[in-house]
């Protein structure tokens, strides 16, 4: 309802001199015979006085009457025509949203008497209004409607009278009701309240739904039970759920019927209730985990079932015939578990359950050949990490993958894929998790967000936090967060706190008082948002992977004031941001799409030319440096992309004849283009006896010169770097003056400034800005060696 509109409407009536029906005589009457003032003098309320003829007549009646209504002019001509009255207080109030008027400070609260006089039809939530009116009554008081009525009120003025249904709707609510007539008009008289509520029924309802409950059951090796069924298919125990029966009380029943297991009520938790449509019936099924029972397995109803099996989780994907309200209750549990499962509503419960137990012996062997491979690969130096890594069920957060994959020290688990089959989410190899979380330095009690959700890489830092810390997991992904909360139910701890939204506002309403002692991002970042920094306590560590130049490190950092420094350096790549803050790297297709240029700093540079000098001869030009065996350069690739205008990298088909190196760093300048690659110059039968040199192929009128910068960066590199690794680096807020940076090279962000301090540079130089992008989970990375 629009009421400025109304208002004003109402304002105008009253301004242009129009009224309404004067008070009759039979009204008066009927006032004094069935409401008159108690001894003494009472207080009245005019609802709707308009220019005030009915707040007269109260007041002749012995009563102090408060006058309201909301048209300002209506109370000028009240005042004005009965200027002389006492007993009479006018108020400009819209009752239906203002408070009441309150008595005077020597009344007592409430009212005797409380009318509505030709004004009822005009108040949209009436029953409503007439509720809080009779709240107000004092004791023997009485609320007086009177009121057109629809049966004698001409068409065309039918909005100011009530039809019989209404009339009999206001006096809902009341104890005693009497009507009379005057003239007309029916004046109610409504009196004490009705009682409670009654709460009644329309009948039967059409039917259009079933109701049933599916029952999800793991044995001690977290297998999940499923019959298959004589309609030819795997389904989980179900049925409908029968009258007067909860949710929990069928599935422990059907489980029982079906296949002879035992289980309590108070072990059966309502995960989600599902709905979907099949044909022209609504179905609704309630997903019931059953967490513990007891039993032998059996075929109690053979003309139903043919047998039951346990199915190790990761084996659904392929198991056939899957009966669809099954598939769904399984991915209500495991989020996933089932590939391409038909499309079903989910109204998921808030109650807590969990953890299940339940892992086979293989997963434990694997579990400690992990952690002790991850040992001695030297990333998880710590025994709380180690203990961690021992501790915490990372099958059990991967539940489609086979126990060797889940435990491969190596691999990065996909756990969700664009339509394109581009991964947006995994569980990161085992090293490189233990790795960050060395890096966090975490200690029992401290407060950790974790931004990029998947459920392991949280309960990990949640064991190493223990009972008294905690975590919260940010993730822009519905189904991200939705599977990390179930999976945690599942398999976790209860510290863990899955929250959905943009991990580059943090954790805002979660933040501990003075800050996260430990911040950490799962996803690849072009930028460091400033919530990170300001939702860090001070001396805390943030552990960031940081895209520089298209070049990937996990990066330790230290909050010191607003300024983030560099403790450590980790080679890896993750996924990319697919939130808000995503950004696209500019590119440029060259050579009939054989070469692709992608400025990975976040600014395009000028392709003029270019096309016509890929045509030409390349020119090459050695660096000088020959290196030996499988040797690492990736310091190289960051020098780089940090030290040389027009800096970006090439993407080339395998057996490109225009581009011999298919990711290759590269400067583009002045029409031409020049790149980084590496030749094998000596082989032998082992690693040892290879040689690789160094070279730089250029295109283009400019091409010597830009190989001649490039030979350059590669030779300085080689003399200054190589040995002393990764440089010095200070992250400060976008916006710090120059003259407030330390010297060294800048690479400017939307969000950050970042001064590399590369050994034997001593001007800073000014690099294109980069975009930023977050949230996502890691995934392992293997470029940046030569051999």
């Amino acid at each position: 309802m629009n009421a400025v509109p109304k208002k004003q409407a109402w304002q105008d009536h009253y301004a242009d001199g129009k009224g309404f029906r004067q008070v009759g005589e039979v009204e008066r009457t009927l006032l004094a015979a069935h409401t008159p003032a108690p001894d003494g003098g009472g207080r009245a309320l005019d609802v709707g006085c308009g220019t005030g003829e009915l707040a007269v007549t109260l007041a002749g009646m012995g009563y102090t009457v408060d006058a309201v209504d909301y048209a300002d002019a209506a109370l000028k001509r009240a005042r004005a025509d009965h200027a002389e009255v006492k007993g009479v207080r006018w108020w400009c109030r819209d009752v239906e949203r203002e408070p009441f008027p309150e008595a005077a400070s020597d009344e007592e609260p409430g009212f005797d008497l409380i009318t509505l006089r030709l004004c009822i039809a005009f108040i949209s939530n009436r029953t409503a209004l007439l509720r809080a009116l009779g709240a107000r009554l004092r004791a023997g008081g009485a609320i007086v409607v009177i009121t057109p009525l629809a049966e004698t009120t001409p068409a065309e003025r039918q909005s100011i009278a009530l039809d019989e249904d209404e009339i009999e709707l206001l006096s809902e609510g009341f104890g005693t009701v009497s009507r009379f007539d005057a003239e007309g008009l029916a004046v109610l008289v409504l009196r004490g309240p009705a009682g409670e509520v009654c709460v009644v029924e329309r009948g039967r309802p059409v039917p259009q739904a079933v109701f049933g409950a599916s029952a999800v059951v793991t044995d001690g090796e977290g297998r999940v039970l499923l019959g298959r069924s004589t309609r030819g298919m795997w389904e989980l125990p179900a049925g409908g759920v029968e009258a007067g029966e909860s949710a929990q009380a069928a599935a422990v029943r059907e489980l029982a019927e079906e296949t002879g297991l035992v289980a309590l009520e108070a072990d059966a938790h309502v995960v989600t209730i599902l709905h979907d449509d099949r044909q022209d019936v609504r179905r609704v099924a309630a997903v019931v985990r059953i967490a513990s029972w007891t039993g032998r397995l059996d075929l109690p109803e053979p003309l139903k079932f043919l047998r039951w099996e346990w199915f190790p989780l990761h084996t659904l994907a392929n198991l056939g015939r899957l009966f669809a309200p099954s598939a769904l209750a399984l991915n209500a549990v495991w989020p996933g578990v089932v590939p391409r499962a038909p499309e079903a509503r989910s109204y998921p419960t808030a109650s807590r359950y969990g953890p299940v137990a339940g892992e086979p012996a293989e997963a434990v062997r694997l579990r400690e050949q992990m952690t002790e491979s991850v040992i001695r690969g030297g990333w998880a130096p710590s025994c709380r990490v180690q203990a961690a890594l021992r501790a915490v069920p990372r099958h059990r957060f991967v539940p489609e993958a086979p126990l060797e994959t889940a435990y491969d020290d190596e691999i990065a688990v996909a756990t969700v894929r664009e339509a394109g089959g581009r991964v947006v989410s995994s569980v990161s190899a085992p090293w490189l998790q233990a790795d960050m979380a060395e890096q966090l330095r975490l200690e029992p009690g401290m407060q950790v967000l974790e931004v990029g959700s998947g459920g392991y890489n949280a309960e990990l830092l949640a064991n190493i936090v223990g009972d008294r810390g905690r975590v919260v997991s940010v993730d822009l992904d519905p189904f991200v967060v939705r599977r990390a909360e179930r999976l945690c139910a599942e398999a976790g701890s209860g510290r863990v706190t899955a929250v959905l939204g943009d991990g580059n506002l943090g954790a805002p309403g979660h933040v501990p008082p003075g800050g996260f002692d430990a911040v950490i991002i799962t996803h690849t970042a072009t930028d460091i948002a400033p919530a990170w920094r300001e939702q860090l306590a001070e001396g805390g560590r943030l552990v960031v992977p940081l895209d520089v130049g298209g070049y990937t490190r996990s990066i330790t950092l230290v909050r010191r004031g607003d300024v983030l420094h560099a403790e450590h350096w980790t080679y890896c790549g993750f996924v990319r941001d697919r939130g808000a803050a995503a950004r696209t790297v500019p590119t440029a297709v060259l050579a009939g799409g054989e070469v692709t240029v992608r400025w990975e700093l976040g600014t395009e540079g000028d392709t003029t030319g270019l096309e016509e000098a890929l045509s030409d001869e390349r020119y090459e030009l050695s660096t000088g440096l020959v290196v030996g065996g499988q040797f690492n350069f990736e310091t190289l690739q960051l020098f780089a992309a940090t030290t040389l205008p027009g800096f970006c990298r090439l993407s080339v088909p395998p057996g490109s004849e225009v581009v011999t190196q298919q990711d290759a760093a590269a400067i583009v300048a002045d029409g031409s283009l020049a790149y980084l690659t590496h030749i094998k110059i000596a082989d032998g039968p082992d690693t040892a006896d290879w040689r690789s040199e160094f070279f730089i192929h250029a295109f283009g009128p400019a091409g010597p010169e830009l190989a001649a910068r490039f030979a350059a960066c590669v030779r300085t590199w080689d003399r200054e770097v190589r040995e002393s690794w990764y440089p010095p680096l200070s992250i400060h807020p976008a916006g710090t003056p120059d003259d407030q940076l330390p010297p060294g090279d800048l690479v400017d962000t939307p969000a950050s400034r970042a001064v590399f301090d590369w050994p034997g540079r001593g001007s800073r130089a000014h690099l294109q800005a980069l975009d930023h992008s977050p949230a996502g989970s890691a995934v392992s990375a293997s470029e940046g060696s030569a051999s």
